[in-house]
């Protein structure tokens, strides 16, 4: 630990960072933690946090004092956290030189957190690990440039380009409509080259002024840091350019949502060979059962990857997203796409995700699903050819209070994530929820205030 310790001071140094910004990620992904000097920062390697911001909602609110209770310690007390000389990144954007760590989370007895989503992720790696396995992923991030907008209650609108013109009408893969925002990307790309984040391209979506990032295929944990780093990374360079960088699920009324795709695979650590292919070529018995446990297993665990009552409303009829679980090659209107590619490359890509899932936590819940189709040996149905969106046999909840409800009867899931964090995750979405329902909406107070 020391030695690490000693690399990290030594990059800080020769960096001259003056601050240093610690943070973990909660069950929702928000950063959390503190702001350090330097020198503070190296004197006490590390830092504490009250185990509560686990249990903390978007709103800032607790669970129910039974469960808060029943997962925390009564005296409130604090969690260790400890630096990942491997999670460290400079922040270009700050005034003072000063660089983020990502830190990962033990009790006084130098066990992980339970209900750490970077915990989470890294059990399900080892779980992997232990049957000489290694999943390499490959996100894509979509999300929405806006208007700034102070008021809650105002639909967001989409931001003056270079030619001072909103844009209208969806220009999906437009040159044209991408290069109406290239100062902001120009500071985008540039920041994230000075904090080696692996982006690869940059595409415009359905959506007025959406947007979506690819990063390269690597590291499930290394690239759920990047995600969390390039989420923030986004909204400063917005910020800076006097619009803003929203990564809700389902922004703007009759738009298309914004997804996480997950490109996923699995190669065997020793050789490299990837596991999803026969030396033939063909697809291997893993690749299926993988898929077969995507199949059974996602819509128990929806709210990992749908995780607030907006994100639902991607799934809506109609909305361009996939609303079940079917697969099929090429196939871009199920939720399991098998894109063409090499024996080699073969992979599935998960087109469920909301952008708005915490990356730990997805990334997690999508490999464990396959994870567990391979070593349950479940086959998958039959791949579908043609379109997908109308296939019924293995559609998802369609609530977020039915997709709790199946998520906390998933004995199966578990056994792998433990009792601790799913009573928890649980526990943070249904506060979430009952703060939902208490705010009357403008659909409400247009449709119901004179009329019933």
């Amino acid at each position: 630990m020391s030695t690490k310790l000693d690399q990290l001071s030594s990059w800080l140094k020769e960096r001259k960072i003056t601050e240093v910004e610690c943070l973990i990620s909660d069950l929702t992904g928000i950063a959390r933690g503190k702001i350090s000097p330097t020198n503070k920062f190296l004197d006490e390697k590390g830092m504490r946090l009250p185990e509560s911001v686990l249990l903390q909602t978007v709103t800032g609110d607790y669970v129910e004092d039974d469960i808060y209770y029943a997962l925390l310690d009564e005296a409130d007390i604090d969690m260790f956290c400890r630096p990942d000389e491997n999670a460290v990144f400079l922040v270009p954007w700050a005034i003072e030189p000063t660089a983020m760590v990502i830190h990962d989370t033990f009790d006084k007895q130098g066990n992980p957190i339970e209900l750490s989503p970077r915990n989470i992720l890294k059990n399900v790696l080892k779980l992997y690990a232990d049957k000489g396995w290694k999943p390499i992923v490959a996100p894509e991030m979509e999300f929405y440039l806006t208007k700034r907008c102070s008021d809650p209650d105002f639909p967001l609108e989409a931001p003056m380009g270079r030619s001072g013109r909103p844009e209208v009408g969806r220009q999906s893969f437009s040159i044209d409509a991408a290069n109406e925002f290239d100062p902001l990307f120009e500071d985008v790309y540039d920041w994230c080259e000075i904090q080696g984040l692996d982006l690869d391209t940059l595409i415009h979506e359905d959506g007025p002024a959406q947007m979506e990032i690819n990063f390269r295929h690597g590291e499930a944990l290394h690239l759920a840091d990047q995600i969390t780093v390039f989420k923030r990374t986004m909204r400063e360079a917005a910020l800076k350019h006097d619009v803003a960088a929203t990564f809700m699920a389902k922004p703007i009324t009759d738009q298309p949502g914004s997804a996480m795709h997950i490109h996923q695979s699995v190669v065997d650590i020793k050789t490299g060979q990837n596991l999803f292919s026969n030396a033939d070529g063909s697809m291997s018995e893993l690749f299926l059962h993988h898929i077969g446990g995507m199949q059974k297993y996602i819509p128990e665990l929806l709210p990992l990857f749908a995780p607030n009552v907006n994100s639902f409303r991607r799934f809506l009829p109609d909305t361009s997203a996939p609303v079940n679980v079917e697969w099929g090659e090429e196939n871009r209107t199920v939720g399991l796409r098998v894109p063409e590619a090499l024996p080699d490359n073969r992979r599935v890509e998960n087109r469920l995700a909301g952008a708005d899932a915490n990356p730990y936590l997805v990334l997690a819940a999508s490999l464990l699903c396959g994870y567990m189709g391979m070593v349950g040996q479940l086959e998958p149905g039959a791949p579908v050819k043609g379109r997908g969106y109308e296939r019924r046999n293995l559609r998802l909840p369609i609530t977020i209070e039915h997709a709790l409800e199946r998520m906390e009867a998933c004995k199966a899931a578990e056994e792998y994530l433990g009792e601790k964090f799913m009573r928890g995750y649980v526990a943070v979405k249904r506060a979430e929820h009952e703060n939902y329902k208490r705010v009357i909406s403008s659909w409400e107070r247009e449709f119901l205030l004179l009329s019933v």
